[in-house]
């Protein structure tokens, strides 16, 4: 199965810039950005500026089937890049 991957870069509340990339099944810019908010707020960065800015499509591919499982059962996967807390 394909997943959709869309390129995020945030600004966090201390100014440093966060890279992740939100995985998901649904090609919907919309629909990423709210997954990206989402976990968001699980990181205390409720506030941070998320829009087809800061959030846009970027390919898609074949994830491992942990990542596949973790899309399937919260609609997506959030894949830390640079500046994101562990």
């Amino acid at each position: 199965m394909d997943f959709h991957v869309f390129d995020t870069y945030v600004k966090a509340k201390d100014g440093h810039t966060m890279h992740f990339d939100v995985v998901t099944d649904n090609s919907n810019v919309e629909k990423a950005i709210s997954y990206a908010k989402e976990w968001l707020n699980t990181i205390g960065e409720e506030n941070s500026k998320v829009t087809t800015e800061e959030c846009k499509f970027c390919h898609t591919q074949s994830v491992p089937e942990d990542i596949e499982i973790e899309i399937m059962t919260n609609g997506y996967f959030i894949s830390k890049m640079e500046g994101c807390p562990e």
